[in-house]
């Protein structure tokens, strides 16, 4: 989710759900040991629950960065073994870490020893054209003996030659049956899945045989989706937010970020799947879209937006039979 799940998009997202874990994009060590930690790291005190997730191999630098992660105010570091792309393969770290599980166990040691607060890691079911369950397993044992107890399963092998992160995420089969044995196996553990689940029945069928349901690019393109989560898998009967309410929240949240130099339109583009699936909504998308309203503030482009959509609602409705 990198360039996706920033600050900015942590905020739209908490506005939908309360309780989902919200995770960072992940942050290179090297970013936090030798760049502008605030830039990486600032976060609103409103998007908690929340995890920074780091990329990297060396375990000094990896107890340095959840060491900056535990005082920036993170409720959890998550280290990134799923990463598939050639430039991460060359920082030698991601996916190809889980051809080195004793590496990824040592990094584990060395943030468990820095921090108080729970070190997780996310990886894949295999890498390659290796498709044996041993293999995760073994992967999964290994890291575990350092200490950590949370583990996050995309469950599709990463191919680190000849597919792009892109082609990584549709073309190598998904297994979730190599999920739920590692679950069966190391009941002790707390293992969640990940890869290729829309909607809040085929999360509930998962959450059958695992402890918990990681969301991505869905929860992202079809955002509402996620607002009866709080309701169905958390156990909050308050009354669920609409969607009117949130672009309003979502407007004073840039128009507080200009005050500070931050464009709205770098904002908004991560709320564009908000009405999805509604009469009006490519209207809408059209009008938060104009890079001609740059120079508008976000107060009258909502109003611009939300004429698009309801005048092409009512023409819908008007011209239906």
């Amino acid at each position: 989710m990198m360039d996706w799940t920033d600050r900015h998009c942590r905020h739209f997202h908490r506005l939908i759900t309360r309780h989902a874990r919200l995770y960072t994009e992940m942050v290179t060590t090297g970013a936090l040991v030798h760049g502008d930690v605030p830039r990486h790291l600032d976060f609103d005190a409103a998007e908690h629950p929340v995890a920074l997730q780091l990329g990297g191999s060396e375990p000094a630098d990896l107890a340095c960065s959840a060491r900056l992660g535990e005082r920036w105010g993170y409720d959890e570091i998550n280290l990134n073994c799923g990463c598939p792309s050639e430039r991460v393969q060359r920082g030698a770290f991601g996916a190809c870490l889980m051809n080195e599980p004793r590496t990824v166990a040592d990094g584990v040691k060395a943030m468990r020893d820095a921090v108080s607060i729970p070190v997780t890691v996310k990886h894949r079911i295999g890498v390659d054209r290796t498709e044996s369950y041993e293999f995760v397993r073994d992967f999964v044992g290994t890291v575990a003996e350092a200490g950590c107890s949370v583990f996050i399963v995309h469950a599709r092998n990463a191919w680190l030659q000849g597919l792009s992160p892109k082609e990584n995420r549709e073309i190598p089969p998904l297994r979730y049956d190599l999920v739920h044995r590692l679950k069966a196996e190391f009941p002790a553990l707390t293992i969640c899945i990940n890869g290729g689940l829309v909607g809040d029945d085929a999360i509930a069928a998962q959450l059958q045989h695992v402890d918990g349901v990681m969301i991505g690019r869905d929860a992202y393109h079809h955002p509402w989706r996620m607002v009866d989560w709080d309701r169905r898998f958390f156990g909050d009967e308050r009354p669920a937010p609409q969607r009117e309410a949130v672009e309003e929240a979502m407007v004073r949240y840039m128009a507080g970020q200009a005050a500070v130099g931050v464009p709205w339109s770098h904002i908004s583009r991560h709320m564009l799947g908000l009405w999805n699936g509604t009469p009006g909504a490519k209207r809408w998308r059209q009008v938060w879209s104009d890079h001609r309203l740059k120079g508008e503030s976000p107060a009258a482009v909502m109003r611009l937006a939300t004429e698009a959509r309801v005048v092409h609602r009512a023409d819908t409705l008007e011209a239906a039979p």
